[in-house]
């Protein structure tokens, strides 16, 4: 993929210290942009990784994106050519004993960087970073492969949350932004993204890792729940390609794109947590725990067809590459391997892929 279209370019990057907005930062920072990061207050592991790009062209902010007057003041200030909204409260079983917090902040929140985006002057394009579950689910016994033009709606509060970001991003579009001739905008919906990095609570990969590090049994909280499992570095490659095509073109302006895997990546979380094993270096146990404790759906998929279609996206990893590179992310980490090479190793192994594979 040709990206020159990022050189020098001011990119905003709002989450840009969470699982996927590092990836994304240190991409754009590895095809020449100028990155400005909106974050809430970085964890240990954050700052270490942010140490390693003091010397990059990157400005970093860390306030909460529920702060309206910050955000549109911060957007005015550095007048940005990109934006990616990526910033949320991304954990469901959180939302549940959260919701409030997750509603603010992922549709407050959303909402208040499409209002900031009426009083920018210059050319931007914007990226507005939603979910997979943000699709009304109507029949739980079969496989729905959503499309784009298919029902929102969401009975989890983080679901709901997603599908209120959509909502509100196409009131804002049809409402405000439209005419705007300098804005050109789109949101994504990429299906349970995986990859080396991720931290967070409650998600599959990061359960396997803290208990086998720690030679502990891994309880699979749902077994046979179906998701459409993605390296991260695919999906932020769908981005960044949306992003750079609807710079230079209106045609697919307020519109939305799926970015999921093939369909032979649709696995159950017991089949993931096997594959993983494989690649995992070191004692690793897995026993099923059915969960009752909140309602999740239990299947989930994407049609892809239209970012195939109108933009020439495909995933380059499938899951079997996508698990191995997790592991070896993981690996070297904790073999104390510099943190910022293992990024920086795997995006130049991921752009080397896409050449090959063009």
């Amino acid at each position: 993929m040709n990206f020159s279209n990022f050189k020098n370019k001011s990119v905003l990057i709002t989450g840009h210290t969470g699982f996927k907005g590092l990836w994304l930062t240190i991409y754009l920072l590895s095809l020449g942009s100028k990155v400005v990061g909106i974050s809430l207050q970085p964890t240990s592991y954050q700052k270490k990784v942010l140490k390693k790009l003091e010397k990059k062209k990157i400005k970093n902010y860390f306030f909460d994106i529920t702060k309206h007057n910050k955000l549109k003041k911060t957007l005015m200030h550095n007048q940005p050519d990109y934006i990616f909204h990526l910033a949320a409260q991304p954990i469901v079983s959180e939302s549940f004993k959260k919701p409030l917090e997750t509603w603010k902040t992922n549709v407050i929140g959303t909402g208040n960087l499409l209002d900031s985006l009426r009083f920018i002057k210059k050319k931007c394009t914007v990226i507005i970073v939603t979910s997979d579950k943000c699709y009304e689910i109507k029949n739980k016994k079969k496989i729905t492969f959503f499309k784009e033009t298919d029902s929102l709606g969401g009975k989890d509060p983080y679901s709901s949350s997603k599908a209120s970001a959509e909502i509100i991003f196409k009131s804002y579009f049809h409402s405000y932004l439209k005419e705007k001739k300098n804005i050109t905008i789109a949101s994504v919906r990429a299906g349970n993204v995986i990859g080396g990095g991720d931290w967070s609570k409650d998600r599959i990969i990061p359960d396997c890792v803290k208990n086998w590090i720690l030679k502990k049994k891994l309880y699979i909280r749902n077994p046979n729940f179906i998701r459409p499992w993605q390296h991260v570095l695919d999906v932020i490659n769908g981005y960044i390609l949306l992003a750079q095509i609807i710079s230079k073109t209106k045609k697919f302006n307020g519109e939305s794109f799926n970015f999921g895997p093939e369909k032979n990546s649709l696995k159950t979380v017991k089949e993931l947590c096997k594959i993983f094993k494989s690649y995992w270096i070191g004692p690793s146990q897995i026993y099923n725990k059915n969960n009752k404790q909140f309602l999740e759906t239990k299947t989930l998929a994407l049609s892809i067809v239209k970012a195939k279609k109108f933009l020439g996206w495909k995933p380059f990893l499938n899951l079997n590459r996508s698990l191995n590179l997790t592991a070896n992310w993981y690996n070297k980490y904790y073999k104390n391997f510099d943190v910022f090479d293992v990024y920086i190793d795997q995006i130049k192994y991921f752009k080397n892929l896409c050449k090959i594979k063009k």
